[in-house]
């Protein structure tokens, strides 16, 4: 029905749908949805490419747990407060080098230190770029970049026409399911060559050990996420696990 959300199940016949090649109206048709809901939500959570029911399901979840921000007043009262700026500079330095060594590009790394240390974890892109001295356009490349990953998202700044770009609690869990959908395409490009080269060759071996590896990992981290997830929200998750799907073309 219009305006229900998606469910598991349903998302687990999107990602079969995609697996078989077939297109969105289709998919749609045999879903019962209207099929710009389909194609909403294949592209919200990663393209026809990278579709994982397990991960949009728990994307889902998080983006359901948001909470709203504080007011204009309150906001804007609370950014000025916080330790040392010397203490605060060392820690933000050393969180952009931690986020770059989880593969993020510098610029990127920058803007994710600079919106978890922020108190109301927002910021504006004018408000990013005059504190991290950088232009507008080298904030609008990042932003873009980390709302692909999902790691931040977007919404209206009160106090003006500009958006406003913030993260929530899930911020953390958001990272670990971008990491896992990275790893589970990388798995799936690596099996694919093992096919490419076949298995009795030295580089079809070599990369179906590492396709299995990583496909595995991908896995574990995929469920943790979710046993964390329930933890954490209690009667609040949905009661059953995440079907994994393998990325597909």
């Amino acid at each position: 029905m219009p305006g229900r959300r998606l469910t598991r199940a349903e998302r687990q016949q999107i990602a079969a749908g995609l697996a078989q090649r077939l297109n969105y109206a289709d998919i749609a048709r045999s879903l019962g949805r209207p099929t710009s809901t389909v194609s909403r939500e294949v592209a919200r959570n990663g393209g026809p490419a990278r579709y994982q029911a397990g991960l949009a399901q728990l994307a889902t979840m998080h983006r359901a747990r948001r909470r709203p921000q504080p007011p204009a007043s309150v906001q804007q009262t609370i950014e000025h407060l916080g330790p040392d700026p010397d203490a605060t500079a060392a820690f933000v330095a050393d969180l952009t080098a931690g986020f770059a060594e989880t593969g993020l590009p510098s610029t990127a790394a920058r803007v994710m230190a600079c919106l978890f240390s922020a108190e109301t974890g927002s910021r504006t892109a004018l408000e990013m770029a005059q504190h991290m001295h950088v232009s507008a356009a080298t904030i609008s490349q990042a932003v873009q970049l980390l709302e692909r990953q999902g790691l931040i998202r977007r919404g209206r700044d009160d106090r003006s026409r500009r958006h406003r770009y913030f993260l929530d609690d899930n911020a953390g869990l958001r990272t670990v399911l971008a990491s896992a959908a990275a790893n589970q395409q990388l798995a799936a490009t690596a099996l694919r060559g093992a096919e490419v080269f076949g298995a009795r060759t030295a580089a079809g071996a070599r990369l179906a050990l590492a396709g299995r590896f990583l496909e595995r990992l991908g896995e574990d981290l995929i469920h943790s996420a979710e046993k964390h997830w329930h933890d954490m929200v209690g009667d609040g998750a949905e009661e059953h696990s995440p079907t994994i799907h393998k990325p597909t073309e």
